[in-house]
């Protein structure tokens, strides 16, 4: 699969081969998303949302790692969309909640199921050994 989309070379380097597999992970995940026309930004928010609860804004921008200003950006097309809610934080004024509705939780719990099975067909072609060897050597490159 990787090398329809990306041709791979026989001399090419590891940082070169992971960036390959990674343009390759992206590009499916723009696909998986298609069937709800949900940005990857938005997709991850409402990742983020379901695995956290409700968080303020400031909290779902660091999770994130993006900007306040981008943040409030990608919750304004959720809840046009009925995916998420915002709510005064009883604890400060200035702060303001924000979670994912029914709607969203649907959402989530549907984007993952496609997530899981493409991951399953993409990692499909590693035997059991070679899967458990890139999780480790994943984990340890994340910290």
């Amino acid at each position: 699969m990787l090398g329809r989309l990306f041709p791979v070379e026989e001399d090419e380097s590891l940082a070169e081969a992971f960036w390959a597999v990674a343009r390759t992970l992206r590009h499916r995940s723009k696909e998986s998303l298609a069937p709800w026309d949900i940005t990857p930004s938005q997709s991850r928010a409402v990742m983020t949302l379901a695995r956290h609860g409700t968080v303020r804004l400031s909290a779902l921008s660091e999770h994130l790692r993006i900007a306040p200003r981008s943040v409030t950006e990608v919750v304004d097309g959720l809840q046009e969309r009925g995916l998420v809610e915002r709510l005064p934080d009883p604890h400060d004024r200035r702060a303001t909640l924000v979670r994912l509705t029914d709607k969203g939780t649907e959402l989530a719990t549907a984007i993952r199921a496609a997530r899981v099975a493409d991951a399953e067909g993409f990692f499909g072609v590693l035997d059991d050994a070679d899967r458990a060897e890139l999780g480790r050597i994943l984990r340890r490159l994340r910290g």
